[in-house]
């Protein structure tokens, strides 16, 4: 049966060993990654020798690189409003201030490069308790950053990200109307919009311009006040067969990657994202 999509996934949520998780992905039908965490370290913070090291493992297995899941943006707004407590920061070793974000750029731009990704994903601040108080400087610094990509032939990935400014698809698509540039285009993530107290699909998803979705995550879960519990993809809170569907009839020709999430069957989370993995093959199989 033809696959709709190619997968991928983000390498450390099927193993903190960069080697047990191509493997892995491999066996599952993967054929590219997300770098996130690699070697202990937040992937903005790898030296040269350690980039090479792991495009190397990774092309070992006939994987690509296609995405930096860079931590830009996820860091503290100054004189903004009080931050939103009601949700959880996951910072995957990443401390970087405000004040890292210049540098932080020019290296996750200088990382994409010497990989082989296009994508740079970012985000919209911490939220705080007034998002809308920080859409202007975040459309500013959005716009730099598209800017500053174009140069590079690099895309700005913004994903909408439940303790972030930009959460749901309606966010979204304010801050992408706002910014009319190529360079801006969205990782949607319909489990965050769910966890922010959206309906993702179909509700979320149709407020975007569907032509700017550059690359999907997928993660399932339940939701009770805006706490998540994380299970098997496509078995908990989220039409994602629908889903799927309407990015074929829309066009979309990205991947779909796998950001699991879930600890798996009696804290397993390797047997978790194999699982998840084995999944998303079913949804992307017509």
């Amino acid at each position: 049966m033809p696959q709709l999509f190619r997968i991928a996934a983000i390498t450390d949520e099927f193993s903190p060993d960069l080697s047990t998780a191509v493997e892995s992905m491999s066996r599952v039908g993967m054929t590219a990654t997300e770098l996130r965490m690699v070697f202990g370290k937040n992937i903005i913070d790898l030296t040269d020798e350690e980039l090479d090291r792991a495009a190397k493992i990774v092309t070992g297995k006939g994987l690509e690189i296609i995405s930096i899941a860079s931590p830009l943006l996820k860091c503290v707004l100054p004189d903004a409003p009080e931050i939103d407590s009601r949700f959880q920061q996951d910072i995957f070793a990443s401390t970087h201030t405000f004040a890292d974000q210049p540098r932080l750029t020019a290296r996750a731009f200088e990382i994409a490069k010497r990989t082989g990704a296009r994508i740079v994903r970012v985000f919209s601040y911490w939220r705080t308790v007034e998002p809308e108080k920080c859409f202007d400087r975040i459309v500013i610094a959005l716009r730099g950053l598209a800017e500053k990509a174009a140069k590079h032939d690099l895309i700005i990935g913004l994903e909408n990200e439940q303790a972030c400014n930009i959460a749901t698809g309606a966010e979204t698509a304010r801050v992408l109307a706002a910014i009319d540039h190529p360079n801006l285009q969205v990782v949607w993530d319909p489990c965050n919009a769910l966890v922010s107290g959206e309906n993702p699909f179909p509700e979320g998803y149709c407020r975007l311009p569907t032509k700017r979705i550059v690359h999907v995550h997928a993660k399932d879960c339940f939701v009770s006040g805006h706490k998540p519990t994380f299970g098997p993809l496509g078995e908990c809170g989220i039409d994602w067969r629908g889903q799927i569907q309407a990015l074929v009839a829309d066009g979309y020709k990205g991947y779909i990657s796998l950001e699991t999430h879930w600890p798996g069957p009696g804290g397993d989370k390797h047997a978790g994202s194999m699982i998840c993995g084995r999944n998303l093959k079913t949804l992307v199989t017509a």
